[in-house]
């Protein structure tokens, strides 16, 4: 077994008999060293956005001090769901590696694979752009900031 994923799957153990969420661990590695640890803490925190990997993401981004986690590698129990797919990318880590996929994470009862699924008519049914002009006013103004971050 690969000695990250055996930590993912002890920090899934933890969560799950600590009651905090699924049985979703997560470790995020920079060369040999562990940056970010993290599991399911939806149940225990109340919030829908602290999956293994959002927990871990936001662990290791505070450790090392940045947003930007290029160079590193990200070992999760499960695949990663479009919302934590989507925080992996914007974090730029390098490589992604998941024990279950979605089907064997509906099998558990969770619903991960609606979300792959949706299309973008569905999207619009409960999506709709809404005041363009006066939000481009507050984009015009970000640009004006001299010395800005844009991520």
């Amino acid at each position: 077994m690969n000695k990250y994923m055996f930590l993912a799957i002890e920090e899934a153990t933890k969560g799950i008999t600590a009651g905090d969420g699924g049985p979703f661990g997560c470790v995020i590695v920079k060369g040999e060293e562990i940056v970010g640890r993290g599991h399911n803490r939806v149940v225990l925190k109340h919030d829908p956005t602290c999956h293994g990997e959002m927990e871990a993401i936001r662990d290791a981004c505070a450790k090392l001090g940045t947003f930007d986690l290029t160079g590193c590698t990200l070992y999760t129990t499960g695949e990663p769901c479009p919302m934590c797919f989507g925080a992996i990318l914007w974090a730029n880590i390098d490589k992604v590696y998941y024990g279950c996929n979605v089907k064997d994470t509906d099998k558990i009862g969770f619903r991960d694979e609606i979300f792959y699924n949706m299309t973008e008519e569905k999207k619009n049914i409960f999506q709709t752009e809404l005041d363009r002009d006066e939000c481009l006013k507050l984009y015009d103004k970000y640009m004006s900031i001299q010395d800005k971050v844009n991520y």
